[in-house]
Order: structure tokens, then sequence, then C-alpha cells
């Protein structure tokens, strides 16, 4: 994987997440609205595992 595709993945994932809060901005202010209320440990043990699974989800498709 090289750091331009790193780039382009990164972009694709801004720009999903900008059409989520452009289309369903109510839903998003609550989804916000409720991370306040958990753990911070469970917010990095779920972050971790979403940050690991990406990455493995990028690597295979990548390298096929």
């Amino acid at each position: 994987m090289t750091s331009l595709q790193l780039l382009a993945g990164v972009a694709v994932v801004m720009a999903l997440e900008g059409l989520l809060y452009a289309a369903f901005p109510d839903v998003m202010r609550r989804a916000l609205a409720g991370i306040s209320t958990v753990a911070p440990e469970r917010l990095r043990l779920v972050g971790l595992a979403v940050a690991v699974a990406g990455l493995a989800a990028a690597t295979f498709l990548v390298r096929g």
C-alpha cells in the first residue's frame, strides 16, 4: 500500500462522513451525543478495533 493510496482512502472516508452529515444532520447529532455517555476505555477499545479492521480491509483490497 503506497502513501498515495492511503491518502486516497482517507479522502474517501472524509467524503462519506461529510455526506452523512449533509444527508442526516439530526441523526449524526444524536449519535455524537450518545457517544458522550460511553466510558473512555470502551471508546478506546472500539476505536482500536475499528482502526485495525479498517487497515486489514484496506491492505486486503489493495494487495488482493
